[in-house]
């Protein structure tokens, strides 16, 4: 039986652990798979995930509700990325994991699986070559771009997450859009 998340919040605000630990196992995927689109390795994105729900268990008494709780702590785990995008500015972003378990269950596909070698070889190369372009974005544009392009959050939605005008939300979008594109142009043969 799956719980509301009101309803756990509510019951580990007063305690009760095992609530938090529900509240864990029902975002872990989700907040797991952005950190890794935002930060491009899967090491920087485990500790990420941690910090966040550790934020988050920590901070659990001033939430206040006004928002939803998985909008409440999308916005943990963007501001755990974004620290740690900031104090690691000018190293390499790992490209090594593109495999689909270590991106997660819910990244979008460029197309339908095929049964074909080739099909792989390719998937993998149009991997590699949008996680190097992600790392190369600025890492504002790089989480608006993560957030609507590849976890499908709406504009008003990564506003709040973000603490940002919407306004702001659409021209990040939009230069991140164009930045992307001009990161992939050397590549854009494995798009066609």
């Amino acid at each position: 039986m799956q719980h509301s998340d009101a309803e756990l919040v509510s019951r580990a605000t007063k305690g009760d652990r095992r609530s938090f630990d529900l509240l864990v196992e029902q975002h872990y995927s989700l907040v797991y798979n952005t950190a890794y689109r935002i930060l491009g390795d899967v090491d920087s994105a485990a500790d990420a995930t941690q910090t966040a729900f550790v934020r988050a268990y920590r901070s659990l008494g001033r939430f206040r509700g006004t928002s939803a709780f998985s909008t409440w702590l999308y916005r943990i785990v963007c501001n755990v990325c974004l620290d740690v995008l900031r104090s690691t500015r000018g190293n390499v972003v790992s490209l090594d994991a593109t495999d689909e378990e270590a991106i997660g269950s819910h990244h979008r596909q460029l197309r339908d699986h095929s049964h074909e070698p080739s099909f792989h070889v390719e998937q993998s190369e149009r991997q590699r070559a949008v996680h190097k372009a992600l790392g190369l974005l600025h890492e504002d544009y790089r989480v608006v771009l993560v957030l609507c392009d590849l976890q499908g959050f709406s504009y008003d939605e990564i506003a709040q997450i973000v603490q940002i005008p919407l306004g702001t939300v659409k021209s990040r979008l939009n230069r991140a859009r164009l930045a992307l594109k001009k990161a992939l142009a050397p590549d854009m043969e494995l798009f066609e």
